[in-house]
């Protein structure tokens, strides 16, 4: 399956957060410096050479979160990015989690 070839699709809650299957499920399709955390939360570190560069990509990840509907917290540093992403009106993972990972990805 090829998430990034899906949309998210907006989620208000009263839904359960995906379990431990689930979430593996989903996390063989990303590549392994994808990380899981106590079940609730993915994140990968992306460097960059300098400044530009990684502002550049916050640009178009905040271009592609806006797009999908679906916002993940960048922690920005001088040549580093980390992307954290869980669906914050469930507390937890949802496939759109996923699905903005993968999209980013191909940025």
């Amino acid at each position: 399956m090829d998430l990034s070839t899906k949309k998210c699709k907006p989620c208000e809650g009263g839904v359960a957060p995906l379990n431990e299957k689930e979430v593996a499920e989903f996390k063989s399709l990303l590549p392994d410096d994808w990380t899981v955390s106590e079940n609730s939360k993915i994140a990968k570190t992306f460097l960059f050479v300098n400044y530009r560069h990684t502002i550049d990509f916050v640009n178009k990840v905040a271009a592609l979160a806006e797009e999908e509907g679906h916002h993940p917290d960048l922690h920005v540093y001088y040549g580093k990015v980390v992307v954290e992403l869980w669906t914050h009106s469930i507390n937890g993972l949802s496939e759109n989690d996923f699905i903005l990972a993968s999209k980013i990805e191909r940025l």
